[in-house]
């Protein structure tokens, strides 16, 4: 038995049993990837794979059994080499970080900062994607740590951390009427077309659930992923936009008027994840803290350590 081997079961089944796919991501071939498998297959004395002639089409009940064996020796050997690192290159490595763009414009920039003045030899490496994207390249590996505010939580092979809260604001060029000094309410953003976010991203299930809750039916006209999108259709006079109050900046949205909404949506929480069992190397925690001043270390390894999450009310 070896890594490899390892490796080449446990990417069959991330690539939906495509050995093509398998053994590219392996730097290898398929015909390598197909005997790998199958030594593994001889020596443990079980098939792990449901075959339709050469094809792999899914796994028996014993690979499903042996799959998070297999997951947890390599996640083993992974930590190990992380170890071993933090030891003899404390600071010098990379730092994967996967999140979503309002995070990654908004939030992360003034952290990534002060984090490359302590640990000018990271590299840093930030991927960005949907938050349910974020928590998959978590739990494969392609990164060490993700910020979202939707999603991470509902995945039980995943720390999660609360980080900062957060509300929405409502954006209208100069002169709109709802500037004119009245309350803003749900009724009143209900007389105009709006432009806000997709489903699934940046608090969007809290706007939803507001307007079902008082019975208003709003005209959504278009929604995106990204806030600077929907600053600009709100700045093109297409509707009113709703965003994160964190991504209205005053200097550089001069065309723009940002009205507090943190009353009529419930409040949202960014939450830090990482994969449950994984080695953090020092500067990690680092990066970590940086983002999040309460998440010390400590508060870090206690919540990994604990197997629940730390209560959004500690420390925030």
């Amino acid at each position: 038995m070896n890594f490899q081997q390892l490796r080449s079961v446990r990417e069959a089944v991330r690539r939906g049993f495509n050995l093509t796919e398998v053994a590219q991501s392996l730097h290898t071939s398929q015909p390598g990837v197909s005997r790998q498998i199958r030594e593994l297959e001889d020596e443990l004395g079980i098939e792990l794979f449901v075959r339709v002639g050469k094809r792999l089409t899914g796994l028996t009940e014993p690979g499903g059994q042996v799959l998070p064996i297999i997951e947890r020796l390599l996640a083993d050997a992974d930590n190990l080499r992380h170890a071993a690192r933090d030891f003899s290159q404390h600071d010098v490595g990379l730092l994967s970080i996967a999140a979503t763009h309002s995070q990654a414009r908004y939030a992360l920039p003034s952290a990534v900062r002060d984090f490359r003045q302590l640990y000018p030899q990271v590299t840093l490496n930030l991927h960005q994607g949907s938050p349910k994207q974020v928590a998959e390249m978590l739990l494969t590996g392609e990164a060490d740590i993700g910020i979202a505010t939707e999603a991470l939580a509902q995945y039980d092979q995943l720390v999660t951390l609360p980080c900062y809260r957060w509300t929405h604001s409502v954006v209208v060029p100069p002169n709109h009427p709802l500037l004119d000094g009245q309350p803003l309410t749900l009724q009143r953003l209900a007389r105009y077309p709006l432009v806000t976010y997709d489903a699934g991203y940046t608090g969007r299930a809290h706007i939803d659930e507001a307007f079902a809750r008082e019975g208003v039916q709003p005209s959504i006209v278009l929604t995106a992923m990204d806030a600077d999108v929907i600053k600009t259709y709100a700045e093109l006079g297409l509707g009113v936009g709703i965003v994160a109050s964190i991504a209205f900046d005053e200097e550089r949205d001069r065309n723009l008027r940002a009205i507090d909404a943190g009353h009529l949506f419930a409040v949202n929480m960014t939450r830090l994840a990482f994969r449950r069992g994984a080695f953090l190397r020092a500067y990690v925690y680092a990066f970590i803290e940086t983002f999040a001043p309460p998440l010390t270390r400590r508060a870090v390894e206690q919540a990994a350590s604990n197997d629940a999450p730390i209560d959004d009310d500690v420390g925030l």
